[in-house]
């Protein structure tokens, strides 16, 4: 335990002497012996307090406009220019001479010049929120040097801001190992832009290999009653997962039979069979997964080998950005759930192993924030900061309704127009605002405050705060999905909806093909989903959500017989009604 402290101190000087530090998701003391949670607890730059006034005036008086179609596409030069160095620090080279404390103080000199050299290429300001703990950049040299193959994990709606090319490049021509990256959670896009941005990454990265993935395939999103009956079952689905076999014959592509993969193949055949026709996992067939912690002195005075599946074993590497679902696709690999998944950012916090199969098994990594030149508001929306960390939400609001029909999608009314002199009468539908209203940020977490009926302990104003926080949360769920496009996307939307491969992309999201064109009419149409602020998202952990006070809502009939209706799976473009926000 005290090595662990010092070893934090340590990282926390380093830090200091660079750039002034936030330190985020403090966890509380452990018992002695334990791993100290908050050793790779995300550390990001500090805000001045001026530029969070700055950023808070302005969404109280800048009216929002509506983006178009072509701003929604990204090119990955525009996250990460070559010019602007924005790599990742290396391990310095070493040797068995050095003794623990050398190599460690080593490590943080290379690491102060790394960040010297970052800030003096880029003005203040401008680059984004990323990792200043040395800890957990430690964690990912060591999954990349015990890893023959390695699988970056991406979430699909903006996958160009978690692909950092100066990883790629580090791992394809350094290291001389691959690369497979993971287009996670595609259920949460049309089909014609998952098979867009996969064009993309193969036509910018010719080795790269693609695979789609899914752990929730068929169910968009589901109601809350479904979610709690699936808890109640003691069900995860893990064994329904759409992807794992795509990821296997990458492998066996890459291995070139150098490694026997067959034990993977029938153990992902055994875990199908193994779940019920309605996701329910038989006791029979369900193996035991061996679970591997390693230790301080293991991973730090380890020397990468230059052999390539030593001992005919194949070692994968998780690795990727905070909430791009890493922990629910080793879930869905091993067929069990083993790894604890929540929506929070940084929420896996130490290196493990485990065995898929005699001849498989899987390492790992803290979720990692490389350096880029994003926008801020957009990584609070892709899920890498915090939400609930977040001291000015209203910004990122506003970059988000700018990108979305937020009025058609949330129906909500203009503060000016919610006095009584404007209730509407009885029997008279709410009427939805249209553009004769300006918006501010602001006015749409007033709005949204007011529908959710969010008030303050004292004044019972309407908090504004806590409706930020919600709308920010339903956007990094996916119910208010805001995704971007690759560029020339719009120009060529025609030829992806008629693709060929489209089928296939279906099939993995679990749909047939009408309920695949229905989803993509109805993206156009602007239509999204929401469910209550307080429900956790479908790859939270639901250990951790205990409260049973929602269930059934928005179905008052099933509450009252004790059963839900026939079909529970709701469209994720049409789950807010309108008796759920009155």
């Amino acid at each position: 335990m005290e090595r662990g402290m010092d070893r934090e101190r340590q990282s926390d000087t380093s830090d200091s002497e660079t750039t002034d530090v936030r330190r985020i998701n403090q966890q509380p003391g452990v018992r002695e012996g334990r791993y100290d949670p908050n050793r790779f607890r995300l550390h990001f730059e500090k805000e001045s307090k001026e530029e969070v006034e700055r950023r808070k005036k302005l969404a109280r008086e800048t009216v929002l406009g509506q983006m178009l179609d072509q701003d929604l596409e990204v090119d990955i030069n525009d996250i990460y220019p070559p010019e602007k160095g924005l790599g990742f620090p290396r391990r310095p080279p070493w040797n068995y001479g050095m003794s623990r404390e050398e190599l460690l103080r080593k490590e943080e000199k290379s690491y102060r010049e790394h960040l010297a050299d970052l800030h003096s290429r880029n003005p203040p300001g401008s680059l984004s929120h990323f990792e200043h703990n040395l800890e957990t950049w430690r964690q990912l040299w060591r999954v990349l040097e015990m890893s023959d193959v390695i699988l970056l994990i991406v979430d699909i709606r903006h996958p160009v801001l978690q692909f950092p090319p100066a990883l790629y490049h580090y791992i394809t021509d350094e290291l001389h190992k691959q690369v497979v990256v993971v287009l996670n959670k595609a259920d949460l896009c049309p089909p014609p832009l998952v098979l867009a941005w996969r064009h993309y990454l193969h036509t910018k990265f010719p080795g790269l290999h693609c695979t789609c993935f899914t752990s929730h395939p068929g169910q968009p999103y589901s109601t809350v009653l479904q979610k709690k009956r699936m808890r109640k079952r003691g069900t995860y689905g893990w064994g329904h997962a759409g992807g794992p076999t795509h990821i296997l014959k990458a492998c066996q592509e890459i291995t070139a039979g150098k490694v026997d993969l067959s034990s993977w193949e029938q153990k992902i055949q055994r875990d199908a069979v193994a779940m019920g026709p309605e996701g329910e996992q038989s006791d029979e067939g369900v193996e035991s997964v061996l679970v591997e912690h390693q230790s301080d002195v293991a991973m730090e005075m380890s020397c990468p080998s230059q052999e390539l599946y030593k001992d005919g074993i194949l070692t994968l590497g998780c690795v990727g950005f905070p909430n791009v679902g890493k922990s629910s696709v080793l879930n869905s690999l091993v067929g069990r759930k083993v790894v604890s998944v929540s929506r929070t950012p940084g929420h896996t916090k130490y290196f493990q192993t485990y065995y898929l199969t005699p001849t498989v098994k899987l390492c790992d990594c803290p979720g990692l924030v490389f350096p880029s030149l994003v926008n801020k508001q957009l990584q609070i929306l892709a899920g890498i900061y915090p939400v609930s960390q977040l001291q000015e939400p209203y910004s990122s609001v506003g970059y988000l309704c700018e990108r979305t029909p937020f009025l058609t999608v949330l129906k909500l009314r203009h503060p000016s127009m919610t006095g009584p002199q404007h209730a509407p009468r009885g029997g008279e539908k709410e009427r939805e605002q249209g553009p004769e209203h300006s918006w501010t940020a602001w006015d749409v977490c007033e709005a949204w405050a007011e529908r959710r009926g969010y008030k303050t302990a004292k004044a019972a104003r309407n908090d504004v705060y806590r409706a930020a926080n919600s709308l920010l949360r339903l956007a990094v769920d996916g119910r208010l999905c805001l995704c971007l496009r690759p560029p020339g996307y719009n120009a060529q939307k025609a030829q992806w909806e008629s693709h060929p491969d489209l089928a296939e992309i279906i099939a993995l999201q679990g749909r047939g093909e009408e309920e695949g064109t229905e989803e993509k009419d109805e993206e156009e149409e602007g239509e999204s989903s929401s469910e209550p602020e307080e429900e956790r998202d479908r790859d939270a952990d639901d250990d951790e959500d205990g409260d049973d006070e929602d269930e059934g809502f928005g179905l008052p009939a099933a509450r009252e017989k004790g059963k839900g209706p026939p079909s529970l799976t709701v469209n994720m473009f049409d789950v807010l009604r309108e008796n759920e926000c009155e």
